[in-house]
């Protein structure tokens, strides 16, 4: 399965949630690789310990590849990391993504990163894709190769707005490159359930039928530990409530049940 994390609004948590979810796949047994195309690597340094701008064979060495016209172009999989967390690896970012775009938009690449991700599918059991917070090449190649489309929401009405935004762009993707996408629900991130907004806003947007997720992540100083550490919260804090709301999303998006405590 091939998912993406995406959100035109930067803050609302891509990246943690891009990597917890793929930290516990990993942790049950199942390879899993992680593709970082945000040019900022927050995926990349938070699961292999170093900055993207430290590493070589990254993501954009692989796309570059598609506009070199070298004969002797390497195989997807040998641009994908080992991470000190067993089963999990990683496709690291690069800064020179920046610099790339332009290239692969004028040679029509949008459909390589799908190409590339099919190839490396019989390796593993999972993909997960973290996006930049803006809709360009990259994110619209991810969202074409990808099968489900996770939506992080932060509960604010700023949020809410650009929300309609994202759902109406991800639906003409869907009818012009890739029928296979499935929205597979919005997540409220950063929640706080002892306060009004955040549960009037879920429940509004529950009755208008958006698919909101029914796990809620709460607002934690663990996550900013976490990331301090490099560590995804199912390695450095197992019995923390955040992880087990994690593992609890994970659980609900394979069809698992959950027993989820009322609002």
């Amino acid at each position: 399965m091939r998912r993406v994390v995406f959100n035109q609004k930067g803050g609302v948590g891509k990246s943690s949630i891009t990597c917890n979810l793929a930290a516990i796949s990993a942790a049950r047994g199942k390879r899993t690789l992680v593709v970082d195309l945000d040019p900022q690597g927050n995926s990349t340094h938070y699961l292999l310990g170093v900055p993207a701008s430290g590493l070589r064979d990254t993501v954009a060495d692989l796309l570059e590849q598609t506009v070199a016209f070298s004969v002797f172009n390497r195989r997807p999989d040998e641009f994908v990391h080992s991470s000190p967390f067993e089963n999990l690896f990683v496709m690291p970012s690069s800064p020179e993504l920046d610099f790339l775009e332009r290239k692969l938009e004028a040679k029509h690449k949008i459909y390589k990163l799908r190409e590339f991700l099919k190839k490396l599918g019989d390796s593993f059991d999972e993909i997960f894709i973290d996006t930049a917070p803006a809709l360009n090449f990259y994110t619209r190649s991810a969202l074409i190769a990808a099968q489900r489309c996770l939506i992080p929401f932060d509960c604010d009405d700023f949020s809410r707005q650009a929300l309609y935004s994202i759902l109406g762009e991800i639906r003409e993707l869907q009818e012009d490159h890739n029928e296979e996408l499935v929205v597979e629900g919005i997540i409220a991130n950063q929640f706080q359930p002892r306060a009004s907004l955040p549960r009037q806003l879920v429940r509004e947007l529950t009755e208008e039928g958006l698919p909101m997720l029914p796990v809620r992540l709460s607002s934690s100083v663990k996550m900013k530990e976490s990331h301090q550490a490099r560590q995804p919260l199912i390695h450095m804090a197992p019995k923390h409530p955040l992880t087990q709301q994690y593992q609890d999303l994970y659980r609900v998006l394979h069809g698992e049940t959950v027993e989820l405590v009322a609002e």
